[in-house]
């Protein structure tokens, strides 16, 4: 049985190319390529030759069928998308999982991600993030995705193209407000860009700047909603309540202690 490999390439700068990717190119027995011309430049930098199949979201299907059984059969074969990690925001993902339900071997050979790079320069906090990817071209889903997201407290990735941006933040300042942001475009390339600020900052400087390149947008995820002030008299009479209605003190003492900023302990005492 052959083996797939799942190969980063560069975002941008061709130098960011590893030499373990580079060998796993050279010694497969063909490559699946997102866009066939686009790889071509890659493979032709690094004077690699061999055999490219186009994998792309049109075709995933079809071109799945044709991959597995040379897999099956022993071939190795590689999988790269035009730029970044394949299967993050790509239909690389199918072919993973075809292979997963033939317990054809996957490996991955790590490469550069827009989205991870983009976190760690956006000056925004990074210990939480959530990635969405591109959102919906049609606005009600794009809405409606964007309204799932609201309450979320980790920082939020999204890719976009730039004849889309403005509708983007225009939707982006409607749905979740007007947070901080960080816009990453062309990362790793010659016009490689970082503009932070916030959401209504950006939709006014790209009404007088022409968006261009592909983006990054990292934005600020919910706060958190200030919790009541409640005195030390109420959180007591709070567990008491509790406790009259036949729940065990510690028990009670514990529940209040989630609603407030008491310590269980703290109430505890409290209640003696």
């Amino acid at each position: 049985m052959g083996k797939l490999y799942v190969v980063g390439s560069p975002i941008g700068n061709l130098g960011d190319f590893s030499d373990r990717a580079c060998e796993t190119l050279k010694n497969v027995d063909f490559i699946c390529a997102e866009d066939t011309r686009v790889t071509a430049v890659l493979l032709n930098k690094f004077g690699i030759k061999k055999s490219m199949i186009s994998y792309h979201e049109h075709n995933a299907r079809e071109r799945g069928e044709e991959i597995l059984p040379r897999l099956l059969e022993g071939e190795s074969c590689a999988i790269v998308t035009d730029a970044g990690m394949p299967c993050i925001s790509d239909p690389g993902e199918e072919l993973v999982k075809l292979c997963a339900e033939h317990n054809v071997e996957t490996a991955a050979v790590p490469g550069p991600t827009a989205a991870m790079t983009a976190l760690a320069i956006s000056g925004l906090p990074t210990k939480r993030f959530c990635f969405e990817g591109f959102l919906s071209v049609t606005r009600r889903i794009r809405k409606e995705h964007l309204e799932e997201l609201k309450a979320l407290p980790m920082t939020l990735i999204f890719y976009e193209a730039p004849h889309k941006l403005r509708n983007t933040l225009d939707d982006l300042l409607e749905s979740l407000g007007d947070r901080r942001i960080s816009l990453c475009r062309e990362l790793t390339k010659l016009h490689e860009e970082v503009i932070r600020g916030t959401i209504s900052e950006m939709i006014a400087l790209y009404k007088e700047k022409e968006p261009k390149g592909e983006y990054v947008l990292v934005v600020e995820g919910a706060k958190k909603e200030p919790a009541n002030e409640i005195t030390a008299e109420q959180a007591t009479e709070l567990a008491i309540n509790l406790i009259k209605e036949g729940m065990k003190a510690p028990d009670a003492c514990k529940e209040i202690a989630k609603k407030t900023g008491f310590s269980k302990s703290e109430i505890y005492r409290m209640i003696q």
